[in-house]
């Protein structure tokens, strides 16, 4: 009894740590090339639909759950004013992409919506952000059809100049 207990906090403690060296960054430069899952100080929030690492970018994909509330979280980010650049495209039909602070990523009531949602075309993104604190930046991405997906790629933070 007492080595699962004792398994049971070793396992435990290895989840905390694992979550503890995820430092608050003020720049994130990613091209998602080398993930072969999702990073761990990251987030995917997916419900019934799918949002994994996969072909050297994000996919947000509907499957036969179209309006599911999809969201991707960066690690923490010191507050501050940043231009945000992104690689956002889709299969086809009506996308939209929204950007959140979120003080909480386990916590869907600290989400604040800090950019309108913005049709996607298949262009780069770019965005000029305040956050007020330190706090998790979301993409909410919405997909309104049956088996549609979103690709992201080439994700640019950097404080502004």
């Amino acid at each position: 009894m007492r080595r699962i207990v004792f398994a049971g906090i070793v396992t435990l403690g290895g989840f905390l740590t694992a979550k503890a060296q995820c430092t608050t960054v003020s720049t994130i430069t990613e091209n998602f090339d080398a993930w072969k899952e999702m990073n761990k100080c990251w987030t995917a929030q997916q419900g019934k639909a799918m949002l994994y690492a996969g072909d050297k970018k994000i996919i947000f994909y509907s499957m036969t759950n179209p309006g599911e509330n999809m969201y991707l979280v960066t690690p923490k980010i010191k507050g501050g004013t940043y231009t945000l650049t992104l690689d956002v495209s889709d299969n086809g039909g009506e996308t939209t992409l929204e950007l959140f602070s979120i003080s909480n990523a386990s916590d869907a009531k600290s989400y604040v919506s800090i950019a309108k949602p913005s049709k996607i075309t298949g262009d780069k993104k770019t965005f000029e952000i305040t956050l007020q604190k330190d706090t998790h930046l979301g993409l909410k991405v919405m997909l309104n059809g049956v088996h549609q997906a979103v690709y992201v790629d080439n994700f640019s933070l950097k404080p502004k100049k």
